[in-house]
């Protein structure tokens, strides 16, 4: 029996993963700890979300760990405490992957889609599938800066997305909520893209998605709608 002539390869974060508010909840843990070691430091919430937004541009190149371990110093100097990275940084971790979920939308959506097409899930990120609730649900996984492979947007990225899924690109959905990194970016690669567009934002200009989804469950019918030989 033949495996499926069609795969389709997910984003992680605000995709299938419900990022924010784990990360919110982690900075949260931080603030406490800070606001518990050093009680008279005037650091707010708002301070550090404000100090990943400041060092991501510099950083967006590197390891999503390495720039938020980045961010988290910048928040601690406010607080004196530059000397206990580690010891937050461990904590900040341990509690956003503590509060990872998937949306809800998403394990229906594999479910759905398994009997038909190859799954895979292909990140920027550090959202490992076994720590966000979606252990076992993917034929193949990548993660950006393992084994040397760069981040998205680069065509690296999507060679090693057609190279694990065994087929050409234009039998290979990508399936993201970023226009540049998983649309235009998978499109530049030969495969087809669908933008998952949650919050039913405006097309940016030029974005000519092959399909455009509000949510996970209408994939099955967007993919349906692409043609047979390409979906």
């Amino acid at each position: 029996m033949s495996g499926p002539r069609s795969a389709v390869v997910f984003d992680a974060d605000e995709t299938l993963v419900d990022l924010r508010p784990a990360v919110t909840g982690a900075l949260a843990a931080v603030l406490e700890e800070m606001r518990r070691w050093n009680p008279a430091a005037g650091v707010s919430l708002a301070d550090l979300e404000a100090d990943w937004g400041a060092v991501f541009g510099a950083l967006s190149a590197a390891p999503v760990q390495e720039i938020r371990r980045a961010a988290l110093a910048r928040s601690l100097a406010r607080a004196g405490l530059d000397a206990h990275l580690d010891e937050f940084a461990a904590l900040f971790f341990a509690r956003r992957f503590a509060l990872t979920r998937p949306f809800p939308d998403a394990l229906p959506a594999l479910a759905a889609l398994r009997p038909r097409h190859l799954l895979g899930f292909a990140t920027n990120g550090n959202s490992r599938a076994e720590r966000c609730g979606l252990a076992g649900e993917f034929a193949f996984e990548l993660y950006a800066h393992e084994n040397g492979l760069p981040k998205k947007p680069a065509a690296e990225f999507y060679a090693a997305v057609l190279a694990a899924a065994g087929l050409p690109a234009e039998h290979v959905v990508y399936v993201g909520d970023s226009p540049e990194h998983d649309v235009r970016a998978a499109q530049r690669a030969g495969l087809r893209a669908i933008w998952l567009n949650r919050g039913r934002l405006p097309r940016p200009p030029g974005l000519a998605p092959d399909a455009e989804v509000s949510t996970l469950a209408e994939l099955p019918d967007a993919l349906a709608r692409l043609e047979p030989a390409k979906a």
